[in-house]
């Protein structure tokens, strides 16, 4: 398993470098030229193409698994991933692929899954719920897409700053090993670790520096990756509660959820309209006063760098407890709602300007030049 994982983060990471060293030749249709929208927080351009280092890794981890284990689960994962994948890439490439063709792509992933691999949700532990979803195929197939695309939307959501999406991914990932290895779920250990090690090899380029970004094609692919592994060990593993995967996935997922809320009820606007009140958008305006003013690239990328940490301990803070209890329902289910609760606290703390002094960044003095 450790072959997999140090080999998909070796390949991730040198396709990363090739990119990022040799950007000049594709810059003009990979790169990010937008510095000024609400939720652009990057000094200059930069490559939006990490989704294909991502990709490559997550293929060499499931080439090595063919080969060791004579196990093809991990390409067929990859071949129902690929409209993902794609419609993510080429939004990248062209900026001409909205959020509606990127979501109906993702459904048709997870309808994919459903039928040639069987990652279809059945049960929530919810017992008038799950009588519906085992007796009424349908309804599983339509609950088992809004999940999926759920949550790869919510990893779209979360990537904003560098590290950010990343390192909640990897959290993710490892936890999902986790519980595979203690349930002796090889496939999905295996896909784990290829995935933790595709995007850790990325991880190394976009932070702190952000020299590649994710981009909607590595966003949605590692959001989509995280869903139906999630919903194979539920679906393959009745020891397993559905709600541990809820509860890792909470901090992205109710970040979409709240801000379909603010949107809709708070501000009278279209759901898919863009802004700059997400809680990282936040955290980075009113709890990040390093160097605030400065327009020097250095002073710009530091500032963004030092934003992701807020969010990672987080994450951590249902991820943990999500590894701790990934059985038992009933805690899950507490903590799911005590993670809801303090994101709301949180939110309301800082937008208030009642953050505490010892979470503040402190601003240092900006001299103009003469």
């Amino acid at each position: 398993m450790l072959l997999i994982l140090f080999s998909a983060a070796l390949c991730s990471f040198c396709v990363c470098i090739f990119l990022v060293r040799y950007q000049h030749f594709h810059a003009r249709f990979s790169a990010d030229y937008d510095l000024d929208g609400v939720q652009k927080f990057h000094a200059k351009p930069v490559p939006r193409i990490g989704g294909i280092p991502v990709f490559l890794g997550l293929l060499l981890g499931a080439l090595i698994m063919l080969v060791q284990q004579n196990n093809s689960f991990g390409l067929e994962l990859l071949l129902v991933a690929l409209p993902v994948f794609i419609t993510g890439l080429l939004e990248d490439l062209t900026k001409c692929v909205g959020v509606s063709p990127r979501l109906l792509a993702t459904f048709i992933s997870a309808v994919l899954g459903f039928v040639f691999l069987h990652a279809g949700i059945a049960r929530l532990d919810l017992p008038w719920i799950d009588h519906v979803l085992q007796h009424y195929l349908l309804l599983s197939i339509l609950f088992t897409m809004v999940a999926v695309g759920g949550v790869a939307q919510s990893i779209n959501i979360i990537d904003g700053y560098n590290g950010l999406s990343g390192m909640v991914a990897i959290f993710v990932f490892m936890a999902l090993g986790y519980v595979a290895f203690k349930v002796g779920d090889g496939e999905l250990l295996a896909m784990s670790f290829a995935a933790c090690g595709a995007v850790l090899g990325f991880l190394f380029l976009n932070y702190p520096r952000g020299l590649i970004f994710a981009g909607d094609g590595g966003a949605y692919l590692i959001g989509f990756m995280i869903a139906e592994i999630s919903v194979l060990l539920v679906a393959r593993n009745l020891q397993v509660s559905p709600w541990f995967p809820l509860l890792l996935v909470i901090y992205p997922v109710f970040e979409t959820l709240f801000s379909i809320y603010r949107r809709k009820f708070l501000q009278d606007r279209a759901v898919g309209c863009p802004d700059a009140l997400h809680l990282h958008q936040m955290i980075y305006k009113r709890l990040v006063r390093w160097m605030v003013g400065s327009k020097e690239v250095c002073h710009m990328t530091r500032r963004n760098s030092l934003t992701a940490p807020y969010l990672w301990v987080l994450a951590s803070l249902s991820v943990v407890p999500a590894m701790l209890f990934w059985s038992n329902t009933p805690v899950l289910m507490f903590c799911t709602l005590l993670f809801i609760l303090l994101y709301l606290h949180l939110y309301r703390m800082i937008i208030h300007f009642k953050s505490p002094s010892w979470l503040v960044v402190k601003k240092k003095m900006i001299r103009r030049r003469k």
